[in-house]
């Protein structure tokens, strides 16, 4: 009995009355009123089918079509040259020493994940050299990839920020980031990124809309290789923004999905969040494996938070767990093993810097088949943007009419806003999507 009893009750083992079972016609009558309310009750029987997700609902489209010739450039996952998914030469190795190491367990990481993982990702994104990391002012907490990073990362802001603050972030942008914000919380609101008729950065449209935002707002930025556009500022117009940010005191949250796979250079693509922390920024950073490791299931990430002292770091970690522990408890072990094995092993380092090198050149290669094909196949318009965009993706100028008639048609899946995935075409079919392009521009020209 779970009562606090008298001595003399206890002693008589006499169960508190609220402990006593109740009489079976008391029990069939609440079980008879039960069943009366819920007679002719059905949950959830008007709800409407959601709208499918805008990448997987394309996906689902590509799956069920029967066309042996379709072409699938609406999902951001690196592909070969035979099209086939790319499983990392080094990722192989790192789980093979793993496998051999019978030390290993299947135990529960910490809620902020693994500390060794945690560690080399901080001196990866930051460098070797970021004072923040010297002075223990980054919290750092493992989570599920971009996404999960960026949800704990707005939760945490939602905690600290005014409930009237506003989340920018640039138009148009990855659609899952407003969602996240949204979920969160914050409303949103966008600056303007791409100029349609140059299709090029309109980056005066940026720094205006930046400026023009309400002071102490939260400016979500894109580290490198900016989905969906593939266009990035230079370092000159970075120096601008981050100007501009100070002045109006914004906080700035860099979403770094692509560190690799802009230049091949892991340096280079972080450039802007270094450029921000060593001017003494407080900032977040969501981190992920999936498309530089080719993790993509694994879930590997991480959310990192640049603070004022060493003490607030230690402070604000503990809020960062509070987030975390009701909403997934904490995070998967494998893929945040492989990720610091290769980081921390010299040889595998060096292996997988060859790798995304070697992946990003291959995308490099097809902006140029595509373009130079249009070129040859004479489609109206100019197609250099193919080419000075980098990254996974192209936004390619087409229009929504121009998709749909590609999808309907050519059996050639994009997303309806014009957006590509370079890595989805190869030596086998970017002649036929050239001409598929090619055929749909003067369609509707």
């Amino acid at each position: 009995c779970r009562h606090r009893h008298t001595a003399a009750a206890a002693a008589n083992h006499t169960p508190h009355p609220a402990c006593r079972p109740l009489p079976k016609v008391t029990m069939e009558k609440a079980q008879n009123r039960i069943k009366n309310l819920l007679k002719g009750t059905t949950f959830f029987a008007d709800v409407e089918q959601a709208p499918p997700d805008a990448i997987f609902g394309i996906k689902s489209m590509y799956s069920k079509d029967k066309d042996p010739n379709k072409i699938n450039l609406s999902v951001g996952a690196y592909r070969d040259d035979q099209g086939k998914p790319y499983m990392l030469e080094v990722v192989k190795k790192a789980e093979e020493r793993l496998v051999k190491n019978t030390k290993r367990n299947k135990e529960y990481l910490g809620i902020d994940g693994h500390p060794e993982f945690r560690k080399l990702s901080q001196q990866l994104v930051f460098g070797s050299n970021s004072k923040a990391i010297a002075e223990g002012r980054i919290c750092t907490a493992q989570c599920l990839s971009g996404t999960g990073s960026l949800r704990v990362g707005f939760e945490f802001l939602a905690q600290f920020f005014p409930r009237k603050t506003c989340v920018y972030t640039s138009k148009p942008t990855w659609g899952n980031q407003n969602t996240v914000a949204m979920k969160s919380g914050f409303q949103f609101k966008s600056y303007r990124y791409w100029e349609p008729n140059s299709r090029s950065l309109d980056f005066k449209g940026m720094i205006a809309d930046i400026r023009a935002a309400p002071k102490g707002s939260i400016i979500l930025l894109h580290a490198c290789a900016h989905n969906p556009t593939g266009i990035d500022p230079t370092p000159e117009q970075w120096a601008t923004v981050m100007d501009v940010v100070a002045e109006r005191q914004h906080f700035p949250f860099f979403d770094a999905a692509y560190q690799g796979f802009a230049t091949g250079d892991l340096d280079n693509d972080a450039r802007a969040i270094r450029m921000f922390e060593a001017a003494g920024f407080q900032m977040l950073v969501s981190q992920s494996y999936a498309k530089n490791f080719g993790l993509y299931g694994e879930r590997a990430g991480c959310v990192h938070i640049v603070c004022p002292s060493a003490k607030s770091a230690k402070a604000l970690s503990s809020h960062v767990k509070r987030i975390i522990r009701p909403m997934y408890s904490n995070p998967p072990k494998h893929g945040a093993e492989i990720v610091a094995l290769v980081l921390k092993t010299p040889e595998l380092f060096a292996e997988w810097k060859v790798e995304i090198k070697k992946m990003s050149s291959r995308i490099m290669e097809m902006r140029s088949a595509v373009r130079n094909e249009l070129i040859r196949l004479r489609t109206p318009g100019n197609w250099d943007h193919i080419v000075s965009q980098i990254g996974m993706f192209s936004f390619t100028g087409l229009n929504r009419k121009q998709c749909e008639l590609l999808i309907k048609e050519h059996h050639v899946y994009l997303l309806y806003n014009g957006r590509i995935s370079m890595a989805g075409l190869n030596s086998g079919n970017v002649a036929r999507f050239a001409k598929a392009v090619d055929a749909v521009v003067r369609a509707t020209s």
